[in-house]
């Protein structure tokens, strides 16, 4: 894999978050128990990262390790929150994980954020409350808490990754995804997704989850961490937009307005800066 530019790097990122953001409705269309689903969805993923990567130089490291936990822990605790919880709580309590990102990314990246990241940063969270409005609700506890604790993880995973920008972030994923099947085999023989829902998880695994996390392992050797948090936060704008044109529900007013928020900030924070530099 050759490497990239700072610019392309962000791109993939914005590629990378489109993947994502087909998460919710493809697990909640398949009937399973929801470690069996995020244990096929990732062995399949670990065979399309193993493939573009195969020939790429792996370095062990405790780095890949500890990504590699936090990665497949991530999966688990995400595929069981959006089972146990509304999509919409899950989401948005994952996506706390660009603050714990940035504590982490001063501790042991020595990633400063600057004014303008934690005033961005802000600005999303403000967007992703107005965005998720008219969907906020209790939900199951159960649910949340795996949400929150899988933003925990995911924060750890995206510091781990980035600490390996001079060796191989890949092998961090191909780690996760292959822990995260090995965790989820006991619970294949509870019952079966039918013929559908295995294409629907070999969708999953080889474009949404595969895919994405080959193009995230390319991305995050050319940005910070909290660069590569901040990027993929458009995720969640998304997912209304593939439930309008698979099943035609309209998203209300508060989601526009929030998404416009979300997406003025990210535009200002990088869109604009980099316009500048290139008209200069």
């Amino acid at each position: 894999m050759g490497s990239v530019t700072r610019l392309q790097g962000l791109a993939l990122l914005l590629a990378t978050a489109v993947l994502w953001s087909t998460s919710g409705i493809g697990i909640k269309w398949v009937s399973w128990h929801p470690l069996a689903i995020a244990g096929a969805r990732s062995g399949i993923a670990a065979i399309v990262v193993w493939a573009a990567f195969r020939k790429t130089e792996l370095y062990w490291n405790r780095s890949l390790v500890i990504g590699g936990i936090a990665n497949a822990l991530t999966v688990l605790l995400f595929v069981s929150a959006t089972k146990l919880t509304t999509a919409a709580n899950a989401i948005l309590l994952q996506y706390t994980y660009p603050v714990f990102v940035a504590v982490l990314g001063m501790m042991f990246l020595q990633e400063k954020p600057c004014r303008a990241d934690w005033l961005t940063m802000g600005t999303i969270c403000a967007g992703m409350v107005l965005f998720f409005q008219e969907q906020m609700s209790p939900g199951r506890l159960e649910g949340n808490i795996l949400a929150i604790g899988s933003g925990v993880t995911m924060a750890v995973m995206v510091v781990a990754l980035r600490s390996q920008k001079e060796g191989s972030p890949w092998g961090s994923v191909l780690l996760g995804n292959v822990l995260a099947a090995v965790c989820g085999l006991p619970f294949f023989f509870d019952g079966g997704p039918g013929e559908e829902g295995w294409l629907v998880l070999i969708a999953l695994g080889v474009v949404q989850l595969g895919l994405s996390h080959v193009l995230y392992s390319i991305a995050i050797k050319q940005v910070t961490a909290l660069e590569a948090s901040i990027v993929t936060m458009v995720e969640p704008l998304l997912n209304p937009i593939w439930v309008f044109l698979l099943l035609g529900e309209q998203p209300g007013i508060w989601a526009l307005w929030g998404g416009g928020v979300i997406l003025t900030a990210m535009a200002v924070r990088y869109v604009l800066p980099e316009l500048r530099r290139r008209i200069g």
